[in-house]
């Protein structure tokens, strides 16, 4: 069987085992954020916290919940890693340096897992298992419950309320993350995860000499870092590391995990808005674009020229054998299309346009089908803005699912997707001009000017994967970098929870026949141009100067 082929089968089971998923998730998810109905381990966490789970909330106090809990979790995060060599199971590493401390806090909060350090030589098991998976958990759930609340705005009408922050977040945990976790875990042990709390030990000979690894609850937190959309990795090589992903079939089981709850949630969606054929709609715009961009990349991967990329069969330069380029092309779209940041190949190393589309990906917003929360929320954004310029052309006021989209809700529609573009290009252009940034480049050049572009798109846009290359552990990339995590993270959620309040403080306006039907192909197809050419617009230049000068100049 060719490697094309392989490929290509890989992405056909990946289809068919998301299709067979999507109903029972989504009609699931959709119970579990309508119940009414709190179970006995919810009540004690509610008694604790101090909080009413069946407080209705407006959008101020939704987002001042946010706010606060994220705040709580960077403090306790970084205090954690500050007080790592005072405590047990640290395997003897020392406590986190400052800058370094404030960047992991913030990446592992905001949901982006920026890592920039080796995983295996800083943090122990304490950190690792207490403190980031934890945050794998609680960030995933914060998107989840943002989504949802933008989702009830356009289901309710005549009311400000959007439902209570800290039910949506604890149901999240407890009766969607956890659950497919553990299965999850016990299939990756299967396939070879490790699952130990094992200090360092000698493995076999290298080179003359010995290497070196330690051991950890390894399955339990790659599980919940690709379900979660998260991404950062036990291990250095992430999740081209055999204890994390050991085989072909753990790769494609793992791709699964990133993007079941993400494509889900468009199911969800409908049912809580009361119109399935609405989510069908957004899953097919996600769809569109996802199999575009993953055919994209397998052909300018296996296309490569010269003598090398023949003899490989295409550009296997950072790929691991054993995923192969239609393994690891796959695993590089999910991973850059949704807010993960776990990779199982150097993205540094694919042709100039590969790492282009891996840029891109990023750059719609993480949307096709995005984050778990994040992707909805952000598309559903875009919706909005398509509808607008629909009516623009038609010279009538713009609605969606039954509420008019007027100068307010333009407004904070505008202002989410000008945030995260302005975050990458001025932190990208300051790198660039200032002296010292430069020297972490390992390139000169495009692909030099990659590295950096990438590392700011990958840290605004709470994606977390590198391009490699890039010494990213400095003073000025731990602290611009957690700064535009943060920004990237918790701006987009103030305008997402504010259009949510407005929509559902609105009367619902019937349809007439000169509505624009928004479940139907023609206005997939318009969402889909709107997301390309907004973005194209966007960021272009950049991209210019670097993947695309690179890849023309090949």
């Amino acid at each position: 069987m060719s490697p094309q082929i392989a490929g290509v089968l890989q992405l056909l089971a990946l289809i068919a085992a998301l299709a067979l998923a999507y109903r029972p998730l989504g009609d699931y998810m959709a119970r579990v954020y309508s119940s009414e109905k709190h179970y006995a381990p919810e009540k004690w966490i509610y008694k604790a916290i101090g909080a009413n789970p069946s407080a209705e909330m407006r959008w101020p106090a939704y987002l001042r919940g946010v706010l606060a809990f994220s705040a709580v979790s960077v403090l306790f995060l970084y205090a954690l890693q500050r007080l790592q060599g005072s405590l047990p199971g640290s395997l003897g590493f020392a406590s986190i340096d400052p800058d370094q401390a404030f960047n992991t806090a913030a990446s592992f909060v905001a949901n982006t897992n920026w890592q920039s350090y080796y995983g295996e030589q800083a943090m122990g098991h304490v950190v690792q298992t207490g403190g980031l998976a934890v945050q794998n958990f609680v960030s995933a759930a914060v998107g989840m419950a943002v989504a949802v609340a933008l989702v009830r705005g356009f289901a309710r009408s005549r009311t400000g309320e959007l439902g209570n922050f800290w039910a949506d977040l604890v149901r999240g945990v407890f009766r969607i993350l956890l659950p497919i976790s553990v299965i999850g875990a016990i299939i990756l042990v299967a396939c070879g995860a490790i699952q130990n709390f094992a200090g360092i030990h000698e493995v076999g000979q290298f080179m003359g000499g010995t290497q070196q690894w330690n051991g950890g609850a390894v399955a339990s937190q790659e599980v919940i870092k690709e379900l979660g959309t998260n991404g950062g990795g036990y291990f250095n090589a992430n999740s081209a590391h055999p204890f994390e992903n050991p085989t072909p079939f753990s790769n494609l089981f793992e791709i699964f995990l990133i993007l079941v709850i993400p494509s889900a949630l468009t199911r969800t969606f409908g049912k809580m808005v009361g119109s399935v054929r609405q989510g069908y709609a957004i899953l097919a715009t996600m769809a569109i674009i996802w199999i575009g961009f993953t055919a994209l990349m397998m052909w300018t991967e296996f296309a490569g020229n010269g003598p090398a990329f023949e003899l490989a069969g295409g550009a296997m330069e950072g790929k691991e054998t054993r995923f192969g380029i239609g393994g690891s092309s796959i695993f590089a779209v999910a991973t850059t299309l949704t807010s993960t940041g776990a990779v199982n190949s150097f993205h540094s190393s694919y042709t100039g346009f590969g790492g282009g589309i891996t840029m891109l990906g990023m750059q719609l917003g993480e949307i096709a089908p995005g984050g778990v929360g994040s992707g909805l929320y952000g598309m559903l954004i875009m919706a909005i803005i398509a509808v607008f310029i629909a009516g623009l052309m038609v010279g009538r006021t713009p609605e969606y699912l039954g509420k008019k989209i007027g100068t307010r809700e333009i407004k904070l529609a505008a202002c989410y997707i000008l945030i995260t573009p302005a975050l990458v290009l001025c932190f990208t252009a300051a790198a660039m001009a200032l002296p010292t940034p430069g020297n972490s480049m390992t390139n000169s050049g495009a692909h030099g000017f990659s590295e950096i572009l990438y590392a700011y798109t990958s840290g605004a846009n709470n994606n977390g994967s590198a391009f490699a290359g890039l010494n990213a552990d400095t003073q000025w990339f731990n602290s611009t970098i957690g700064i535009a995590m943060l920004l990237g993270r918790f701006l987009p959620m103030v305008f997402v929870l504010a259009l949510a309040g407005s929509l559902a403080g609105q009367k619902p306006v019937p349809e007439t026949v000169g509505t624009l039907r928004t479940d139907k192909p023609l206005y997939a197809g318009l969402l889909v141009g709107t997301i390309l050419i907004i973005t194209g617009l966007t960021y272009f230049p950049a991209l210019a100067l670097g993947p695309l000068a690179e890849g023309l100049a090949s």
